[in-house]
């Protein structure tokens, strides 16, 4: 399936839902309260619509979960083979503060892994993405696209730059550094927000990303499928399994990219 799908194809959707989020950007724009107590812009469902559309005119046999629309219900879903996991705008408090930390994530998922992964932050035209077998790459400002790969894992370095969320930092996290630390290892930390956090790790910018708080599975399937493609794995941090994808309850356990 990841073979007949041309990532271009995708990439163009999520600069295209770039494009409608930045024309939101620019304005006073209001902010509204899901019922999760979560921020909601109209810039999210400019988004959610731009690739919804995209997805469902381009690829009808394939499903869609998305954070902006009516999940599906478990029973419908879970003999899914693949689906496309989207995030139209994730960051939306760095959208609010307009830190330029926000990103459109479109994954598509097979058997409860991303396959691809395409992640695009509008403010600084950056563009990564993955599909399987096909390696990991970024380009940036439409330049080329060079490739990704993860550097060694922490546990064998000296210095370790541990990446943290801007705005979800935790005390588990702040252990989980003290704990490297007794281990006689410098640790440099690395903030920033959205799915910029397994790509920097994706990336070599970064070691590890503990993430030690809630996310759901929408705000980690893209970038997911590049770690993968980097050589990076994404873990659940009490069983060290890889994560999985379609779960009934669509909440991620904690997790270490690494």
């Amino acid at each position: 399936m990841t073979q007949s799908i041309d990532i271009n194809s995708i990439i163009q959707i999520a600069r295209d839902a770039g494009d409608e989020i930045l024309k939101v950007y620019g304005t006073e724009f209001s902010v509204d309260t899901k019922e999760d107590k979560s921020p909601l812009t109209e810039a999210d469902r400019r988004g959610n619509e731009v690739i919804v559309n995209a997805l469902e005119s381009q690829f009808p046999e394939i499903p869609i979960i998305s954070e902006e629309t009516q999940t599906v219900s478990y029973a419908e879903r879970k003999n899914w083979e693949y689906f496309w996991l989207v995030d139209p705008l994730d960051g939306t408090k760095e959208f609010i503060k307009r830190n330029g930390e926000f990103t459109v994530n479109i994954a598509l998922v097979h058997n409860g892994t991303p396959v691809l992964g395409v992640v695009f932050q509008p403010v600084g035209n950056r563009m990564y993405y993955a599909s399987k077998d096909d390696g990991a790459w970024f380009s940036e400002n439409n330049g080329p696209a060079s490739p990704m790969k993860g550097g060694d894992h922490y546990s064998s370095k000296s210095k370790v730059t541990v990446v943290a969320s801007r705005s979800h930092r935790t005390k588990e996290v702040d252990e989980f550094v003290a704990q490297l630390q007794s281990q006689g290892k410098e640790v440099e930390f690395l903030s920033a927000g959205s799915s910029l956090k397994l790509c920097l790790v994706a990336q070599g910018k970064a070691d590890v990303y503990p993430r030690l708080g809630p996310t759901m599975e929408w705000d980690t399937g893209a970038a997911h499928a590049i770690a993968l493609e980097a050589g990076r794995r994404v873990i659940a941090a009490d069983s060290g399994n890889p994560l999985t994808y379609n779960k009934e309850n669509l909440l991620n356990p904690f997790f270490f990219v690494e």
